[in-house]
């Protein structure tokens, strides 16, 4: 339903480029002759040096780097930042849960080391990654506003900042902090990051043109393929599966273990019939990476051809992922609430994403999320001020706009759900196999505005009815949305 899950899930947060490479012990080089290229490990300490992406393989090789050095250095509390800090990417980035609890443990040994009070940036920074990682966005927060104390003009602590405040939906801050990042630094990186902020304001432009900036830039086939899946994930948002395939495709031919571009080449091909190749592409990376958000993405495809027993499998797989995840400490609340809604128990998905909403989590897919939550249960009316609240502001995205323009249909707004519908059409028709035939069909039901103006076109006669298509809970429920008490979003 949706790249939005995808982007929440994804944290993307990179290793901290202060962890230099003079920290990190280089192998010998031969006195005479041409110098030999850089190995994996290397690679991987070069992209931290520049705030890049490493791969998978070098990741790796760093990390068993700096297992072999500390176990003749246990007193050196850089490198265990820079191994728990490796360990921390490697679980945001491969959803390698297990990996978590080895950051952790190795950047509280750092801090034992050398305590943040005297100056451990680094671990804090590792820590901010680690948190970002379980989605805790507050302690991600906290821990780089500890960081930027100490080295207030590291780039890397105020892209670790907008992480964590889009995660928090505290948007004013995204902006202040990506203006300090961009004072201080224009690579690649920056462009990226400016992209992906500038995407959720809704100005596609000046996303686009940094995204394309950001792969003219990019150095390493790690940070290249990243910046290549970046620009599919905006031409998919724009309806243009085609071009979204074709930046997958290199995205993969550079780093075949990019499992986001997996899975964001499957929704795509998906949405130009080409299902066999959509299900390959779900199979392979569910095998290796059973993410949860995919899961959730595949049974909605399965279902939509009707393939019922893999489409009640793949959703099997969406509670069992997300349990392995939260056993790891892992937030799933946000993709666990949106499967409720859609798929299994309204009220649980009302309840946890409540929890959510007053943890102080309210990004637009939070507002999004509950909005829809309280829709499916039946309470259009405490809906539609966070349907609002997503659509406002935030990126163009097709998902929020059929979300709200159900709510209003409901409600019997007819203008405003004629627009918020037809708008998500007109964004990505190709947005949810799912829902967008059944944003189709509901704009069919609408019909033509009446004659006679506006003042008839928000009339309250002829409410859905229960089961209507689109409209309230699901089918099978046969209860009717739009009846719970009106509600402010706080």
């Amino acid at each position: 339903m949706g790249s939005e899950r995808m982007k929440n899930a994804a944290v993307g947060t990179l290793v901290a480029a202060t962890l230099i490479a003079g920290l990190v012990a280089i192998a010998p080089q031969e006195r005479e002759g041409p110098r030999p290229a850089p190995g994996p490990a290397a690679r991987a300490r070069a992209a931290a040096v520049a705030g890049a992406p490493a791969s998978l393989p070098e990741l790796n090789a760093l990390i068993a780097e700096r297992e072999r050095w500390l176990k003749g250095r246990p007193d050196d509390e850089e490198s265990w930042a820079v191994l728990g800090t490796a360990y921390a990417e490697r679980g945001a980035r491969f959803a390698d849960w297990a990996a978590l609890p080895r950051a952790q443990s190795a950047l509280r040994r750092s801090l034992e080391l050398r305590p943040a009070a005297e100056g451990n940036a680094e671990a804090l920074l590792g820590l901010s990654v680690l948190a970002g990682a379980r989605q805790d966005f507050t302690a991600a927060r906290d821990h780089a506003l500890q960081a930027r104390k100490l080295r207030p003009r590291r780039w890397t602590v105020h892209q670790a900042l907008i992480e964590a405040y889009s995660g928090l939906g505290d948007y004013k801050a995204v902006a202040a902090s990506l203006e300090k990042l961009t004072s201080l630094y224009d690579g690649p990186q920056a462009r990226g990051v400016a992209a992906r902020v500038y995407r959720d304001k809704g100005w596609r432009e000046d996303a686009a043109a940094n995204a394309h900036d950001a792969v003219a830039a990019a150095e390493g086939s790690a940070e290249r393929a990243a910046a290549l899946y970046r620009l599919g994930e905006f031409a998919w948002e724009r309806g243009e599966p085609r071009e979204a395939i074709e930046s997958y495709g290199l995205a993969l031919r550079l780093d075949a273990g990019h499992h986001h571009a997996l899975a964001a080449r499957a929704r795509a091909l998906a949405a130009l019939g080409r299902t066999d190749e959509a299900l390959r592409d779900y199979r392979a990376v569910l095998d290796r990476h059973p993410l949860p958000e995919y899961a959730l993405e595949a049974g909605e495809l399965c279902e939509s051809l009707g393939l019922g027993a893999e489409a009640a499998a793949r959703y099997g797989e969406v509670l069992e992922s997300a349990r392995r995840a939260g056993a790891a400490g892992v937030n799933q609340e946000l993709v666990l609430g949106r499967y409720e809604a859609d798929h299994g128990d309204p009220d649980e998905a009302v309840r946890r994403l409540t929890a959510e909403w007053e943890r102080g989590r309210h990004s637009f897919e939070a507002a999004d999320a509950l909005g829809w939550a309280l829709f499916r249960a039946g309470r259009a009316r405490e809906a539609l001020p966070y349907a609002k609240r997503a659509t406002k502001e935030g990126p163009r995205s097709p998902l929020f706009s059929y979300h709200r323009g159900e709510i209003e249909r409901a409600l019997g707004l007819y203008g405003p759900a004629r627009r918020d519908i037809g708008q998500a059409l007109r964004i990505n028709p190709y947005f949810s196999p799912l829902l967008a035939p059944a944003a189709r069909a509901a704009l069919s039901a609408l019909g033509e505005p009446p004659a006679g103006g506006p003042k008839k076109i928000t009339g309250r006669e002829g409410l859905i009815r229960p089961g209507a298509v689109g409209g309230g809970v699901r089918q099978r429920t046969g209860t009717t949305a739009g009846t719970g008490t009106g509600g402010t979003v706080r």
